[in-house]
């Protein structure tokens, strides 16, 4: 199992007021001027997050660039990139970003060797190249991270960090919520290049990112640390399953307690914020956590049953039976977490730094709504893609393509469910 900490991974301008004084007045409406267009290079940008950043910059004016290794272009296996009509708005730079690594890893979507010429490879091809923002999401390892917002510092304004939750040093989280102030975590050996056996390095390794980015853009840093990203486009299919297992009507079991709490960021805001943070020049470290109020896990769960419109039933299981039975354990039940223990504070984070720099939030129905209208659609495409693999001898991507990624098995979900009853009889 996974530890909680590992299975992390509506804008200001838009919201801006527009006043209307009495007409009597014959004062005119205040305007709010659209933002001066921005060039904008983003480190990845063809998996979940990145997608969805894309779409709203190009959507407000700016000009995208994209550097990534062009992966998801040569192999659909997650398929999350943008539209081919949005693509060709955006500027696409392929290498990989380490430096170490050879220029033969440098392939673009055709499989042909880019730049046999003997022009620059990799990072070097963004060298003089001038942007207004940087939004590194692609980021994991320290040496990475420090290669290129060294090189983009002499010529770039703003380097926006996509960072975890998980960078807390997670002994130190209070049980009332933490803020951005807090300890990061650590690690033994800062120049440990893997996540570890059971990811216990990813929060340590996103702390040292941090470092390495407010080291090359001192004062020029925004650090943006999210806690679960839900939404449509998610391929770990962690919060879907509640809204998709519910569409499937029957008892659904329900982990903990009604007023257990919740925090999440839906994907569109989390890129409508990013864009946000770019046209505003904001820096400084952010948890990218919501809602604005605190949520209930048990009113997230009846949305999903009012907007799946199954008739299915709640089956609540307390925490001390999940754990007697060993399905307290990280992980068994996607975004949930018993508010327990060291756990206590985990769904507790302070939202009042990034709502203050523009962070806006739809409705969690929003978010359901959108799970339901895609994800028949996302099972079409895991099929298809995986048969189109298989068929040219490609590895195709693990598990059944028809089956949600996450959450317990149905025949597991049954038999807890039941015993549960017969124990109380």
């Amino acid at each position: 199992m996974f530890s909680r900490r590992d299975l992390l991974r509506a804008t200001a301008v838009g919201l801006a007021a527009t006043a209307c004084s009495s007409p009597s007045t014959g004062t005119k409406p205040i305007v709010t001027p659209k933002p001066k267009p921005k060039r904008i290079l983003i480190l990845g940008g063809t998996g979940f997050l990145g997608p969805k950043t894309v779409e709203v910059a190009v959507a407000r004016g700016h000009h995208v660039t994209l550097f990534n290794r062009g992966k998801r272009e040569k192999i659909q296996a997650l398929d999350q990139q943008v539209s081919p009509e949005l693509a060709a708005k955006v500027e696409h730079l392929y290498g990989n970003r380490d430096p170490e690594l050879p220029a033969d890893d440098e392939k673009g979507p055709d499989g042909t060797l880019l730049r046999p010429d003997g022009s620059p490879k990799g990072l070097a091809q963004l060298a003089g190249k001038s942007f207004d923002a940087v939004i590194d999401n692609s980021g994991y390892f320290p040496r990475h991270v420090a290669a290129s917002a060294t090189l983009l510092s002499k010529t770039s304004s703003q380097y926006i960090f996509i960072s975890s939750i998980s960078a807390y040093d997670e002994p130190s989280i209070p049980a009332a919520g933490g803020t951005e102030d807090m300890k990061l975590a650590t690690l033994a050996d800062p120049e440990v290049e893997s996540m570890g056996a059971q990811f216990e390095h990813y929060g340590g390794l996103k702390a040292l990112c941090e470092k390495a980015t407010h080291a090359a853009f001192p004062g020029k840093a925004t650090i943006v640390r999210p806690g679960y990203i839900i939404g449509p486009g998610d391929p770990t299919d962690r919060f879907t399953y509640w809204p998709m297992r519910i569409k499937q009507g029957g008892d659904v079991l329900a982990p903990g307690a009604p007023d257990d709490p919740l925090q999440w960021i839906d994907v569109r805001d989390l890129a409508e914020w990013l864009v946000t943070l770019v046209e505003t020049e904001t820096v400084g470290d952010f948890n990218a956590i919501g809602p604005a109020t605190p949520a209930r896990w048990g009113d997230v769960l009846q949305t999903c049953v009012d907007a799946a419109g199954s008739g299915a039933k709640l089956a609540w299981l307390p925490t001390s039976f999940l754990e007697a039975n060993e399905m307290g354990e990280d992980g068994a039940f996607p975004i949930w977490t018993a508010p327990v223990g060291k756990y206590a504070g985990f769904h507790r984070w302070n939202p009042k730094r990034p709502i203050g720099a523009g962070l806006r939030y739809r409705s969690i129905k929003d978010t359901v709504t959108a799970l339901l209208e895609w994800f028949p659609k996302e099972l079409e495409r895991r099929v298809r893609v995986t048969k189109e693999l298989m068929a040219e001898g490609k590895p195709a991507p693990k598990g059944d393509p028809t089956t949600l990624r996450a959450g317990p098995k149905p025949d597991a979900e049954a038999a807890l469910i039941a015993k549960y009853r017969d124990s109380k009889k």
